[in-house]
């Protein structure tokens, strides 16, 4: 019913549970006790559900919640009458596919066992807010929503190609010598990464370095923020081109490190290179970022005394990288979005984000209007730094929007940044900060 999904007191209770596994048959827990529902999936892979004693007849499916604790953010939905649940990712890891069909089976154990929800909903984080969307894409006769927060919502192959051209961008310029991997990572996955980091932190140093950094960090479209410095102003370049490097290289879980390990997992599960950059114009790609990270990169440019057409055209005439089209078929194949989804979906992004960057949202929102279903979208933007940055509050205010569209067939009157801080900050789970925000484009 309208209004059921206002948390009470805004409460974060542990959660007490009765160590109980189930079959096919429900399950029983004493009056006013949480009780779990777990097992063990067809390919192994575990799966766990918390019901409250008062199941209001909601489940939230979560590609990572049987990995550890519950967190704040769901426990505040638990408290709230919802159960939640899901599997993990340690079987399935980039296996797409399999981890899409996971969350299916392990609703199915859930209904076997506590009875059939009223409505799923799919969320989760990163890769898990990946996996939130397409499920919500592909099975909307047994998902009722989706929150996918984190997620690179671009697709599998455009986002990869993207990460690609960053990184290539940076080996033709300060490594010529090609002496640090670009897409054959080695096994030493932290020695690549380590390198790469030492490496970008040198290039750091000097005018030339970070020009150059500026420039792949604008054709691959990195957020200018970092836990240092969020926001920059791009009148200051040198502020500007430090946020990025901090994203690049200089903040915890940097993107040149994801870089490393993600492509070498990536080779490994689809049997060969998934990107390319045959036939692609890094002038161009410069052209498609904002006029904002293009005026900083001239600016550096010109206080390096380097020629930005020289160092593109240098970049360009390099020898490019061809795809195994058999490994890029099957890398699409788990999972290219194609905007055709029929059930409510609340996208939340750190526009800070330096993992799953922003601008993918810009491509899954064009998908999603050229397959005439913008009305089932809403996307959120959170004034933060890093992967998955989000506060308790701002977690369940979107999981909030969700429930409230799905209970009155609309979306809240006045819906807007202003909206979903007021929500938020009066759930007393964090601060809300919401904003109003428009991505780039995406360029790949």
């Amino acid at each position: 019913m309208p209004g059921s999904h206002h948390l009470r007191n805004g409460a974060i209770a542990s959660v007490a549970v009765a160590a109980l596994v189930v079959t096919a048959t429900p399950a029983v827990a004493d009056d006013d006790v949480d009780r779990v529902v777990e097992g063990i999936l067809a390919d192994t892979t575990r799966y766990r559900f918390v019901v409250p004693d008062d199941w209001d007849g909601t489940v939230f499916v979560d590609l990572d919640f049987a990995a550890g604790p519950v967190n704040a953010a769901k426990q505040a939905l638990i408290d709230d009458g919802a159960a939640y649940g899901g599997t993990t990712r340690s079987i399935t890891g980039w296996n797409i596919g399999g981890a899409i069909s996971n969350q299916i089976e392990a609703l199915d154990a859930f209904a076997d066992a506590a009875g059939e929800p009223r409505q799923a909903i799919a969320m989760g984080n990163s890769m898990g807010g990946f996996i939130a969307a397409a499920t919500g894409e592909l099975h909307p006769d047994r998902i009722d929503g989706v929150v996918a927060a984190c997620g690179g919502l671009s697709g599998t192959v455009s986002q990869w190609n993207q990460k690609l051209d960053t990184v290539f961008v940076l080996s033709e310029l300060l490594d010529p010598a090609g002496t640090l991997p670009v897409v054959d990572i080695p096994a030493d996955v932290p020695g690549a990464q380590n390198a790469w980091i030492s490496f970008l932190t040198e290039a750091q140093q000097t005018p030339e370095g970070r020009a150059r950094i500026a420039l792949a960090s604008a054709i691959g479209q990195l957020p200018a923020w970092s836990r240092a410095i969020a926001d920059p102003d791009p009148a200051d370049a040198t502020s500007y081109q430090q946020a990025w490097f901090g994203a690049l290289a200089g903040d915890p879980l940097p993107y040149i490190g994801q870089a490393m390990s993600s492509r070498r997992t990536i080779g490994l599960v689809f049997g060969g290179l998934t990107s390319w950059n045959t036939g692609i114009d890094y002038a161009e790609q410069l052209q498609k970022a904002s006029p904002q990270a293009r005026q900083v990169v001239a600016d550096l440019y010109e206080e390096a005394g380097l020629s930005l057409d020289a160092d593109l055209a240098t970049v360009n005439s390099a020898e490019r990288l061809e795809a195994d089209p058999e490994a890029v078929e099957r890398f699409a194949a788990a999972y290219e979005f194609t905007g055709k989804i029929s059930v409510p979906t609340i996208t939340l992004n750190a526009v800070g984000d330096q993992i799953s960057t922003v601008a993918q949202q810009s491509a899954y929102d064009e998908r999603v209007t050229k397959a005439g279903n913008a009305s089932l979208l809403r996307q959120t933007y959170v004034a933060s730094a890093g992967h998955c940055n989000f506060t308790a509050a701002e977690t369940v205010a979107a999981a909030n929007l969700l429930l409230e569209r799905l209970e009155t067939g609309r979306w809240a009157d006045g819906w807007n940044a202003t909206h979903m801080n007021r929500g938020a900050e009066a759930l007393d789970l964090g601060a809300g900060r919401f904003i109003t925000f428009h991505p780039d484009r995406f360029n790949r």
